[in-house]
């Protein structure tokens, strides 16, 4: 899962964070208006249309980008003397970038995360921009259009262990009938509940720790199953990042081919909206084997 910003300085309605440059409220970078935070992004329809009927066959909708438009309005709080810092820092922060940044939104109470990268900057050179208040817009082109919460929840499911049951015993037997009763310890179901509190599904990661033999995890709520055909040792950990289709073992080497033919495709592993109960299985049951599950919750 890509991480989020290190350090979230968004705190009030109106305020954007990206990267680790903050504008909006409480700034010198005023917002006047954001579209597309809001709005659905593109959709790529693939219905069909019927030759003989009217209407169409429903197809499915998959989502484009989303595509944010923030204008802006440069108040530096002293004239012009203090307007070619702020405007420096604004150009260093929305340049040219490969590789997406995170974006923090929080509007009408609602912080969001986004990762994006800046496809557009305008900043127009008339007679405000050379003395003050001058006006701008900046455009993110976010690969994802999922909005996702800003701090990554985590969940760790063990193996489940049986309760040991019922033990009789005497240590010295007795002259009567007399006994001793040992009623066991827990058992541990090996299931967790995996709360997705938005209107999208979430893509988790999921990371498996040895020792453990063939591991299985299975999502009660869709029947979606991962099982990997693979033995680690309590030193190894086996990473699914199901959003990026991959498995990694110690992060550095690729085991997407140990899947059995029980496995869903990873990136077809999701949380929908709602609560998930996800279960964690292996061919030999261990008391240190576990699932580590780490998402956000997500909406359009």
């Amino acid at each position: 899962m890509r991480a989020g910003p290190a350090e979230v300085q968004v705190s009030a309605d109106g305020q954007i964070q990206f990267g680790s440059f903050l504008m909006g409220e409480g700034t010198h970078i005023h917002g006047r208006q954001l579209t597309g935070w809001d709005d659905l992004p593109s959709l790529d329809n693939a219905s069909v249309a019927m030759p003989s009927s009217h209407g169409a066959w429903a197809g499915q909708l998959l989502a484009g980008p989303r595509v944010l438009a923030f204008d802006f309005l440069i108040d530096d709080g002293r004239g012009t003397t203090g307007l070619p810092g702020v405007l420096d820092a604004l150009r260093r922060a929305t340049t040219l970038r490969q590789d997406e940044d995170p974006l923090v939104v929080q509007l009408a109470g609602a912080r969001r995360l986004m990762w994006g990268r800046v496809t557009r900057r305008a900043l127009p050179a008339d007679r405000k921009y050379t003395w003050g208040n001058p006006s701008g817009s900046i455009e993110w082109t976010c690969s994802d259009p999922r909005r996702y919460e800003v701090v990554e929840q985590v969940a760790r499911i063990g193996l489940p262990i049986p309760e040991p049951g019922l033990d009789w015993y005497a240590a010295d037997p007795p002259p009567g009938l007399e006994w001793d009763l040992d009623w066991g310890g827990n058992a541990t179901p090996g299931t967790a509940a995996i709360d997705n509190a938005g209107d999208a599904d979430a893509y988790p990661v999921l990371v498996i720790t040895g020792p453990v033999r063939r591991p299985a995890i299975t999502n009660q709520a869709t029947g979606a199953v991962l099982e990997y055909d693979i033995t680690l040792a309590d030193t190894d950990r086996l990473v699914i990042d199901t959003r990026e289709g991959t498995v990694t073992l110690n992060d550095t080497t690729p085991r997407l081919y140990t899947a059995t033919y029980r496995s869903t495709p990873e990136r077809a592993f999701t949380l929908s909206p709602g609560t998930s109960l996800l279960a964690f299985r292996a061919h030999e049951f261990t008391r240190t084997g576990a699932l580590t599950v780490l998402w956000r919750s997500a909406w359009w």
